[in-house]
């Protein structure tokens, strides 16, 4: 028995009618256009990344305009905000708890995508996790392998630095996503395939052993990451999902309009086939998100403001 799911990972904007078509000639998916795409493939709502690093694309976006969204179409939509550890004073000391908690008041029920390419462990990319920590906010993060020539936070083969992060802050709940997080599913990871998409039969990895020792480490399935990392070893992510139940939670990543994500389909052949109980499945397609991002909350303050 399939059920609506939670997508925690979209991106949209209210202008995709009008908007300046991006240099590989798309465009963000409109509202309207994921609604559509939500529709074929069992989503009820989802939750709206706004991208306002540059370091990941030239067509930045605010989190007013994810939280306009958001507000304009509460039936679809709830929202991220998003922060660059370089904004208010560049500097390590900065308080991002005062922009963290305005944001919250609007109904932000995260923090992310966090896609500045800075070390993961760098002074300043440190505070703003432990803000994000303090304020009692998932933050959703885009690892990446290298500086220059990519975007996401930097960390080396087998996520050092990240577990420095988790083990320091224990109050901080990090989403981990991207190909260099999933390719830490299995042993075989290299400079070469680790920001890409590794195929073949899976050895556990070093993200399983992180997952094991830090229970403030979740996992965004979203994207051709995501997927890739459950379909290469089938047998050994339905064992995965059994084991990880409460950290794992469904997402699309979508980006155009164009974009075919097949996790959906994927998570409700294995639930029909029984290759996942009931119990998992449900919990990787929404209450994770609902338990992790405090979703009830935020719907029962955002029917208050309403009234």
């Amino acid at each position: 028995m399939t059920i609506p799911k939670i997508d925690i990972h979209v991106h949209t904007t209210m202008y995709a009618e009008i908007e300046m078509p991006r240099f590989v000639g798309d465009h963000f998916a409109s509202p309207e256009e994921i609604r559509k795409k939500y529709a074929a493939w069992g989503i009820e709502s989802g939750i709206i990344l706004p991208q306002v690093s540059n370091e990941c694309a030239f067509s930045v976006q605010s989190n007013e305009d994810a939280f306009i969204i958001a507000h304009s179409y509460s039936d679809l939509f709830m929202w991220f905000c998003n922060l660059s550890p370089r904004m208010g004073n560049n500097d390590a000391k900065t308080d991002f708890s005062e922009f963290i908690e305005h944001y919250k008041r609007y109904g932000a029920v995260g923090v992310g995508e966090l896609t500045f390419n800075m070390y993961i462990d760098d002074p300043m990319t440190e505070n703003l996790l432990y803000h994000c920590g303090e304020c009692d906010m998932p933050a959703l993060i885009h690892i990446a392998p290298n500086m220059y020539g990519c975007y996401g936070v930097i960390d080396d083969i087998g996520l050092p630095r990240l577990e420095k992060i988790l083990k320091k802050y224990p109050k901080l709940r990090i989403i981990g996503h991207s190909q260099p997080f999933w390719a830490e599913i299995s042993t075989n990871v290299t400079p070469k395939n680790r920001n890409a998409y590794p195929g073949g039969k899976v050895t556990e990895g070093r993200l399983t052993y992180l997952l094991r020792e830090y229970d403030n480490l979740f996992c965004d399935m979203s994207a051709g990451s995501g997927y890739n990392a459950m379909v290469r070893d089938p047998d050994h992510a339905y064992r995965f999902m059994e084991e990880f139940q409460d950290r794992m939670m469904f997402g699309t990543d979508i980006c155009a309009p164009h974009n075919e994500m097949k996790l959906s389909h994927w998570l409700d052949d294995a639930v029909n086939s029984g290759c996942i109980s009931q119990t998992v499945y449900r919990k990787i397609c929404r209450d994770n998100a609902i338990r992790i991002m405090k979703i009830d909350y935020y719907r029962e303050n955002q029917k208050k403001s309403r009234q």
